[in-house]
C-alpha cells in the first residue's frame, strides 16, 4: 500500500479528503509520530494519528442477498434458535434490513452498513418491494380493488399499491410501504388467509438464480445502482415511522 495521506484518512471513514487536508494544515495529523504535510505518502505498517488518536481502518462494507426459507426468524437475538444470524453463519457482524415473517420466504438483505439501512427502511423514500401471495380461497375483483386502493388495518388505511391477479388464488403485489405483517393483515381484513408469501424483489434486486436458503454478495453494479437509488433518500423521514421493509 502506498497512498496519499489525505486519501488514507478519507478511506478510514474519519472524514473527507478536503477535511483531512485541513487537519494536516493545522498540524493535527502525524505519521509514525512525525507531523504530516500535504503530499506525504502512507505505506503498510505506518501509524497515522489525528490529535494523538490512531486511525482505524474502516471495515469493508458487506451487502448480502438471502433467499430466506420458511421457519427462519429475522432477528439478531441469538436466544431465538431460528434466528437469521446463526442460519447464515457469516464470519463477521451483519444484520438484516427489515424483516420477513417467520412463515414467509424470499428476498432479504443483510449488511453491516447502518447508513444504507436507514435510507432503505424509511417508507417515505418509496422503495419498491414485490411479493407473490397465495391465499386460502378464490380471489374476486372486489378483493383486488380493495387491496389496490387501501385496506384499514391497525388504525390506518394502507397506501394505494399495484396488485395483479395471477391465478385463481395467487396475486402479485408491489409495496412502497412496509407495515408489520401488512399483506397478511390486509388479506385477513378482507376475509382471506395467506397460505404462502414470497418476496421476489427489493428495489433493483430479485431472486434470480438464488435458490431457497442460499445467499450471495451484491455485485459492484448492484451496489452502485442501490447507492444511486438512495442518494436522495432521507435517513430520518419526518412523519414516517421506521416502517418500510416489513412485509
Amino acid at each position: 500500500m502506498d497512498k496519499s495521506i489525505n486519501k488514507y484518512i478519507s478511506e478510514t471513514g474519519f472524514c473527507s479528503r478536503r477535511e483531512a487536508d485541513k487537519y494536516i494544515e493545522q498540524g493535527r495529523v502525524t505519521i509514525n509520530d512525525n507531523i504530516a504535510s500535504k503530499g506525504n505518502r502512507v505505506e503498510d505498517g505506518d501509524v497515522v494519528e489525528v490529535d494523538g488518536e490512531p486511525l482505524k481502518k474502516k471495515k469493508a462494507t458487506i451487502y448480502i442477498a438471502l433467499n430466506k426459507p420458511k421457519g427462519i426468524t429475522c432477528t439478531t437475538d441469538l436466544k431465538d434458535k431460528t434466528n437469521i444470524i446463526d442460519y447464515i453463519n457469516f464470519s463477521s457482524r451483519i444484520f438484516p434490513i427489515g424483516r420477513l415473517d417467520k412463515l414467509s420466504e424470499g428476498l432479504i438483505f443483510l449488511t453491516n452498513d447502518g447508513d444504507i439501512v436507514n435510507k432503505i427502511l424509511r417508507a417515505g423514500n418509496h422503495h419498491e418491494k414485490e411479493y407473490t401471495v397465495v391465499v386460502d380461497k378464490p380471489i374476486n375483483l372486489e378483493f383486488i380493488k380493495a387491496m389496490r386502493n387501501g385496506v384499514r388495518i391497525m388504525g390506518v388505511t394502507t397506501q394505494k399499491c399495484f396488485v395483479q391477479q395471477e391465478t385463481n388464488d395467487r396475486f402479485k403485489i408491489i409495496l412502497t410501504q412496509g407495515l408489520n405483517r401488512q399483506i397478511r393483515r390486509m388479506c385477513e381484513a378482507l376475509g382471506y388467509n395467506v397460505r404462502s408469501l414470497k418476496r421476489t424483489r427489493i428495489m433493483n434486486m430479485t431472486l434470480k438464480d438464488l435458490a431457497p436458503g442460499k445467499w450471495r454478495y451484491f455485485t459492484k453494479e448492484e451496489i452502485s445502482t442501490i447507492n444511486e437509488m438512495v442518494a436522495t433518500s432521507s435517513k430520518t423521514d419526518k412523519g414516517s415511522s421506521a416502517e418500510g421493509m416489513d412485509e
